[in-house]
């Protein structure tokens, strides 16, 4: 049986939001901000991980210190809209490094993608080399991001 979110209780939720704001909390600390005991606590997140609430954990890392500092977000028209043509844009846009999100979307074009570089030398040679030749790509338009207010 395939659970689903309306299958998850208050304490499940309380799990949830305490390891999406920090996953390194110890078994101790998530049961008591969960309000329960460390047994039902493992148990929970073994179970939330089996049913793919919880899909992974990792690090928030500080993108400036590590050389991309640079965000932009790319809007991308792509030439053919058939199943074929957005299954191999989504293939090379999943492999394509510097795209670090990428988002069909309804509306007056057909993806947005949140890019990082290391400056805007770098981000033309993403957009150059990289976005442009992805699959079906016919048209790209640029917002370069001034300031990253809340990320995560």
């Amino acid at each position: 049986m395939v659970e689903k979110q309306d299958d998850l209780d208050a304490a499940d939720r309380r799990l949830l939001a305490a390891l999406a704001e920090d996953g390194r909390l110890s078994l101790a600390a998530l049961a008591a901000r969960a309000g329960l005991t460390k047994s039902p606590t493992q148990a929970r997140v073994r179970r939330l991980e089996r049913i793919g609430a919880i899909r992974g954990y990792g690090a928030r890392l500080d993108h400036a210190r590590l050389g991309l500092g640079h965000i932009a977000f790319v809007q991308v028209t792509l030439s053919d809209t058939r199943s074929a043509a957005l299954a191999a844009f989504n293939a090379a846009a999943r492999d394509a490094p510097g795209i670090v999100e990428c988002h069909m979307i309804a509306g007056g074009f057909d993806y947005l993608l949140k890019v990082r570089t290391r400056d805007i030398a770098g981000f033309r040679r993403l957009l150059g080399e990289t976005i442009s030749a992805l699959p079906h790509v016919a048209q790209t338009s640029t917002f370069v991001v001034m300031e990253a207010v809340k990320e995560g």
